[in-house]
């Protein structure tokens, strides 16, 4: 059993060994912690807040350097702000955040006419208790919904087509099952319905009388899809889609142009659609194309010289994707028409459908671009890039919701440069800066440096690495270069891309000396689907061996060493933390590993788990599949523990995360305390006792979360007293 230690400096929490044994293809799989996951066993609950004190008892001396991060993150941050209004119909909307308060608001201003299409700018140093725009409408006060929770969350919220009502959905517990609830904007009162276990947040139709939303089943997978007409209680929502595959999840939404509801079931390979045209809703919900295992795609409406068609995004005739039309009608891949023929040079990844013109998402060469194709009467015009001058970045469309908008929101940033807002108008094709997130206290991009290297994988692949630093912090006293303390992150699952972003609070590292990197590994997105490809399945040790060979490069190379060396991942990214611990400690003085999936042998086995059916096109089905079982038995990093010298390691989780059970970092930390005890690192687990997958809730819960982490990090590399 375990008891928190009468001197936390001398010794940690032990936890019981109580071996089980359980067999799969002849194969006898042994484990001392199982019993850790009773979550509601007070003694279960006694090792978490055991483990608790000894991480604080551990990081005691961190407390003043936690303090000073913390306040730097906040002195660097203007708290009363707003975002850049967005416009949908006769609106503009946008966000705030207020000096003191966790959440901030949802507010919304009329637009002043039909071709208003320049968001309203708010007066400077706008006062928390004044509008920040003539005729500010507050829709949300979510400091007032939060109050009384120790955690929230906002799951989504969507305005009616009308205008007159909102429909938001909270979580506050962290479990991530929303209720959703339905306000009228003209009385401020909310309506007496109410809808459970929601995943997310909720769809209107286009009349508003209805809302469609999804909910999960005992694994935690989307697999229904619901219809709640106003007025009317859950109890009698009809029941529009089950999804019976448990590889599949489900969801729902409105095209931009507002004719078409999209249904989505999807697993990791394969998709299907259904849609519901609403000016035939007699013809029911009609499948476009039945799924074909393999083939991906997605469905948009799109109104091309006049006439209308179904986009079609997909990878039927290639793994990057091509662009196709389709009729608006059931419609298998063989009757699909290219637009942009696919490219094995270019990765196709979203399309969004305007009245004048297409946006298309893709990335080349482990960079994401934007991609304008004008629409004419005459049909598809121009085909071009919009032209970004920058050696590392990352630039996205977001916050387009009008199909008629003639301009383009878009988002820009680098590792230097913070999150800057443009809108880029296809007439005239004028880049426009909204506004740039304000760095308090004098920040200057010229003061960073950016670089993107390569390392050489182990079968030869050339894997990108992103990095910044301060500039001159490589430079030695006589002109030459001398490594720095870095942190090294990675993620490398899903075909999530890591791309290069900026982040206030990591300026508290590179200001005192560090360097930061991105290792953009296979199992991520960064270079195209073979790229995701090579990254998973009995293919998932490249993830490991490529993240390794960036550390490797970054030493090799000069720009650091093993003594300052911190790596950091979370989620899948936790358990490629857990697998570089057993495969290359010696490259690393600390490793923090966030909600990490180290247990992954034992959550695969057991199809009643959150998730477990969804993730087999991910890591493969071991509880069927001997090779398979015999693979990630092979990497899966509490399978793998060893008697050697491991890196310090700090194992940050949530005891409501759904997603990565709290169970699994605390099984690993239990075992790499036990196997080593001779040369036992300083291994800290730290459970939040009222959060989910994402951590604390609450903007100032977050700074201080973070500024603990980059105290330790700092420790590790000697700059504590920087």
């Amino acid at each position: 059993m375990s008891s928190a230690p009468q001197h936390p400096s001398v010794t940690p929490p032990v936890a019981e060994r109580r071996p089980t044994e359980r067999e799969f293809h002849g194969r006898t799989r042994h484990d001392d912690y199982e019993w850790l996951r009773e979550k509601d066993s007070p003694e279960v609950r006694a090792h978490l807040e055991a483990e608790n004190a000894w991480t604080e008892a551990r990081t005691a001396h961190l407390s003043d350097l936690r303090t000073r991060i913390f306040e730097e993150i906040k002195a660097r941050t203007r708290e009363t702000d707003l975002s850049v209004p967005v416009r949908n119909r006769d609106h503009w909307y946008y966000g705030r955040s207020f000096e003191g308060r966790e959440y901030g608001a949802t507010c919304r201003v009329p637009v002043a006419g039909p071709d208003d299409w320049t968001p309203p700018t708010p007066a400077e140093d706008c006062a928390p208790d004044q509008p920040a725009l003539p005729g500010e409408e507050v829709l949300l006060d979510l400091d007032a919904l939060a109050e009384g929770h120790e955690f929230f969350s906002l799951g989504g919220a969507s305005i009616s087509p009308d205008a007159t009502r909102l429909a938001y959905s909270v979580d506050v517990v962290g479990d991530e099952r929303y209720t959703a609830r339905v306000k009228d904007l003209a009385t401020g009162d909310l309506l007496p319905d109410v809808l459970e276990g929601v995943i997310h947040g909720t769809t209107w139709d286009r009349d508003g009388e209805n809302l469609y939303y999804a909910t999960v089943d005992e694994a935690w997978r989307a697999d229904k899809i619901w219809r709640h007409r106003l007025g009317t209680a859950q109890s009698e929502d009809e029941l529009v889609h089950h999804e019976t595959d448990g590889r599949f999840f489900v969801g729902i939404g409105r095209s931009r142009s507002d004719r078409f509801l999209v249904l989505v079931a999807g697993s990791k390979t394969t998709t299907e659609y259904r849609f519901l045209d609403a000016d035939d809703p007699a013809a029911g919900w009609q499948v476009f194309a039945e799924r074909v295992e393999g083939v991906e795609y997605s469905l948009d409406h799109a109104v091309i010289a006049g006439e209308d068609r179904f986009l079609v995004l997909h990878n039927a005739t290639g793994p990057d994707f091509e662009l196709a039309t389709a009729p608006l009608a059931p419609t298998p891949a063989a009757g699909w028409e290219a637009m942009i023929a696919h490219d094995p040079a270019v990765r196709l990844e979203d399309v969004d459908a305007f009245a004048g013109h297409l946006v298309v998402h893709q990335r080349s060469e482990g960079l994401t671009q934007l991609r304008i194709i004008e629409l004419g009467p005459d049909g598809v015009g121009d085909d071009y890039l919009v032209p970004f001058d920058a050696e590392v970045y990352t630039v996205g469309a977001g916050g387009n919701p009008t199909f008629d908008q003639p301009v383009v929101r878009l988002g820009f940033t680098s590792m230097a440069v913070p999150s800057s807002v443009y809108d880029y108008d296809v007439r005239s094709r004028g880049l426009t800066l909204l506004r740039r997130t304000p760095v308090l206290g004098g920040y200057d991009p010229a003061d960073y440096e950016e670089h993107r290297l390569w390392a050489t994988a182990d079968d030869g692949a050339q894997v990108p690495i992103s990095v910044v630093c301060r500039r001159g912090s490589r430079e030695d006293d006589g002109g030459g270069t001398r490594p720095v303390p870095t942190l090294l992150y990675g993620y490398g699952s899903y075909e999530a891309s890591i791309d290069p972003y900026f982040s206030v609070a990591r300026l508290s590292l590179l200001d005192r000396g560090a360097a930061f990197a991105i290792a953009h590994v296979r199992g991520g997105g960064e270079m195209g689907r073979r790229w995701y490809d090579e990254g998973k399945m009995t293919t998932k040790q490249n993830t490991f061996s490529d993240f390794i060979a960036c550390a490797r490069h970054l030493v090799d190379t000069g720009w650091s060493s093993p003594r300052t060396l911190v790596a950091e991942g979370g989620s899948a990214g936790g358990m490629l933390m857990g697998a570089v611990a057993n495969q290359a400690p010696e490259l690393f003085t600390g490793i923090v590993a966030a909600v990490p999936f180290v247990d992954a042998l034992t959550t695969m086995l057991d199809a009643t788990l959150p998730l477990t059916v969804t993730e087999y096109d991910e890591w493969g089905n071991p509880e069927a599949d001997p090779e398979v079982y015999d693979y990630m038995a092979s990497y899966a990093p509490y399978d793998n523990v060893t008697e050697q010298d491991y890196p310090a390691i700090l194992a940050e989780t949530s005891l409501n995360d759904t997603r990565v059970l709290y169970v699994e970092p605390a099984k690993w930390v239990a075992k790499l305390r036990a196997t080593a005890p001779d040369h036992r690192p300083d291994v800290l687990l730290r459970t939040e006792m009222s959060a989910g997958h994402g951590g604390v809730s609450g903007r100032y819960k977050a700074w201080h979360d973070r500024a603990f982490a980059l105290a330790w990090m700092l420790d590790r590399m000697g700059l504590a007293d920087a």
